[in-house]
């Protein structure tokens, strides 16, 4: 279909070109209309296709224009045999049109760099930004626009060269030039002073007097790709249940809507100078979810202390990067990552490390037992994804993964749901293919398999529960919405919206397992469920050397780990201390078998004691709860922060100054220089 398209607008093109050079009317007629056909094809089914001849200096601006030019040869050509004088208007209209539209594409940009602010927020109130919606997407979209706009006037010269009456023409560059200039009053009003947002000046006044009056405290700094937003996501729901006033800051302003659903002010500060204004607030402690660049120019705030708390802990050496060193503190879930970082020797110093546990794992429910006689063990597969390094023990899916799969897929009393990483085939190619093949063969799976399905009532109930929590977490934005806009639409919630979010959210996890037959396998790749509502359907986890080990230890249940390192088992197990108490499966999967029985027949799992040692040691005792150990080191952290700007503020007073004169100063001996100063100035008592 690709190949089809591109090869109709080559033919039109081409064959416009020879029906304005003989002329031929009717071949000029076919080809134009051919080719604005293709347009109409291009932009409703192939998409894809449209930032392709972008790329190749080919939009559908230059397309156009071509198309115009060789109606305009075209006309002058018949008018050397009829009346050139009478086409010539027609030509002078089509030029003023394309005048317009340049002055409308310039008009726009100065129009959108009104409305880019310096700070860009969710979740806070901007009255006093002055913020309107955003013009109409077509006036801001230059190809879309003019193809839209001179349709009409490609209609007009088309009829024209057809019947040879300029009136047709006139006719179709009138109604388009009335368009273009309506478009250019519209946004020509945008610029009017009463008309526009607030200025940059105004923005970052009105920014200071917001953080004046707000008066965070503690802060999530994220910096990276809208891919990594998971990173920042799973810190939220432990950040909002803190005493103090949490902020949340970002750096790129597409990650402002990648941040889920939250009643924590939001504020994204792309440029340095902005990110600086922080220094003078109330922010006294800054938590890193993940390292970025941008890192470091927050780290030059010497007002605020920063604790880096990952976003997950593996045995992977990118658990331990030397980068670390330079945050205030290193925040961890329990002894096994103290002693990680000694062993790695990367310059963290042990007093600077804090034991906090894992607080977003109070979702994970405890192991309940096996699962009951005759239903189906449901295994989650959620392997990690290839890294950067290109280690081949970072990922199991390229070379075990289809072995896994099959040999669970074989046994007919497993349900399978695979959770791929979001990241899964970033770096490595064959990551990704593997990860196709994986989701084929459990889709083939399916179609072989049959059994009871939930009634229609469960997916009603599904649809119902989908449409509340959207309700509450996802704003309405139109398509044509821009940055302005969506801080216009996204004020401070309403009082009690994030438990109504939390309630919502439970209904609609229980709604969509009820709406899935028992005995389908599932690809789950949405963000919905999150990967800890998968772990409390799941009687047992496969996965590689990852967080995800990590976090899965807090439901007690028994997990696997793929062994794709080329170590041997016992090399396997030293090396990776959260291997400690996993069953290791090869890349074959013979394995699994064995491990399905002893997840099936608990008298069989030699491994339980292990796993719950193991859990105390990576992720810390259960008492007292990992939410009060991490709200205890936020208050410490701000402490130190407090203590710090109060020897500052100290260091920096002015000396106090001398007493003035005296009206009847008494007597005194004159002053004498001391050994001490080497200028001989007179010392001051």
């Amino acid at each position: 279909m690709k190949l089809l398209v591109v090869g109709v607008l080559a033919a039109a093109s081409a064959a416009q070109v020879v029906g304005a050079l003989l002329p031929h009317v009717p071949l000029l007629l076919a080809a134009t209309a051919g080719s604005l056909a293709a347009e109409g094809v291009l932009y409703r089914w192939q998409r894809g296709m449209v930032s392709l001849f972008a790329k190749s200096h080919a939009d559908v601006t230059v397309r156009h224009v071509l198309r115009d030019l060789l109606l305009v040869v075209g006309l002058l050509r018949l008018g050397e045999q009829h009346r050139e004088t009478v086409y010539a208007p027609l030509v002078a209209g089509l030029l003023a049109f394309y005048g317009l539209h340049w002055a409308i594409q310039a008009v726009s940009v100065l129009v959108r760099r009104t409305r880019t602010l310096p700070v860009v927020t969710r979740n806070i109130d901007v009255p006093a930004l002055r913020l309107s919606p955003a013009p109409p997407a077509l006036l801001r979209r230059p190809g879309h626009r003019l193809a839209v706009f001179g349709l009409p006037a490609t209609a007009g010269l088309l009829a024209t060269a057809a019947t040879d009456a300029p009136v047709y023409g006139a006719a179709g560059l009138a109604l388009s030039l009335a368009v273009a200039l309506a478009g250019l009053g519209a946004l020509v009003l945008r610029l009017l002073p009463g008309r526009r947002p607030a200025g940059e000046q105004e923005v970052l006044e009105w920014f200071d007097a917001w953080l004046a009056e707000y008066r965070p405290t503690v802060g999530l700094y994220f910096s990276g790709g809208a891919s990594s937003a998971y990173q920042a996501n799973m810190w939220l729901e432990p950040l909002a249940r803190l005493d103090g006033r949490p902020l949340i800051v970002l750096r790129e302003r597409l990650m402002v809507q990648r941040i889920a659903a939250t009643d924590i002010p939001v504020v994204c500060l792309p440029k340095v100078s902005t990110l600086m204004r922080l220094e003078h607030s109330t922010l006294r402690v800054l938590l890193h979810p993940s390292n970025s660049g941008k890192t470091s120019q927050v780290l030059r705030i010497p007002t605020i202390k920063h604790a880096f708390v990952n976003h997950g802990e593996s045995d992977k050496l990118s658990s331990c990067n030397p980068y670390v060193k330079a945050y205030d503190e290193v925040w961890v879930a329990g002894p096994a990552a103290r002693e990680r970082y000694a062993l790695a020797e990367v310059g963290v110093q042990d007093q600077d490390v804090v034991e906090i546990g894992r607080p977003q794992l109070g979702a994970v429910r405890p192991y309940a037992g096996p699962p009951a006689p005759g239903a189906y063990t449901t295994v989650l597969y959620a392997p990690t994804w290839e890294g950067w390094d290109g280690n081949p023990g970072n990922t199991s899916v390229i070379e075990a993964g289809e072995n896994l799969v099959r040999a669970l897929l074989a046994d007919p009393g497993v349900r399978l749901l695979y959770k791929p990483h979001p990241l899964t085939g970033s770096v490595d190619p064959r990551a990704r293919a593997a990860d196709l093949r994986i989701r084929e063969l459990v889709r083939a799976a399916n179609r072989e398999r049959s059994g009871p399905r939930p009634d229609a009532s469960a997916a009603a109930e599904l649809g119902r529960r989908t449409a509340e929590l959207d309700r509450l977490t996802t704003a309405a934005f139109r398509s044509a919405a821009d940055q302005a806009e969506r801080m216009l639409r996204q004020p401070a919630p309403e009082p009690g919206r994030a438990g109504a979010v939390a309630r919502a959210t439970a209904a609609w996890e229980e709604a969509y397992w009820a709406s899935r037959p028992a005995w389908e396998h599932q690809v789950v790749t949405d963000v919905r469920p999150p990967l800890y509502a998968c772990f409390n359907q799941a009687d047992l986890l496969i996965s590689d050397v990852s967080s995800v080990v990590s976090d899965f230890l807090a439901s007690g249940k028994p997990y696997a780990v793929a062994n794709t390192s080329g170590l041997a088992e016992d090399v396997f197990r030293t090396s990776f201390p959260t291997v400690a108490a996993a069953t290791v499966l090869t890349p074959d999967a013979t394995g699994v078998p064995a491990l399905l029985d002893a997840v099936r027949h608990p008298e069989r799992d030699e491994l339980a004691g292990a796993r719950a040692a193991l859990a105390l040691r990576l992720l810390g005792p259960a008492e007292p709860p990992s939410q009060e150990r991490f709200a205890a080191a936020v208050r410490a952290l701000c402490a130190k922060a407090g203590e710090h700007r109060a020897r500052r503020a100290e260091r920096l007073m002015p000396p106090s100054p001398l007493p003035g004169p005296r009206q009847h100063p008494p007597a005194s001996p004159p002053a004498t220089a001391t050994a001490g100063d080497p200028a001989g100035r007179p010392r001051v008592r």
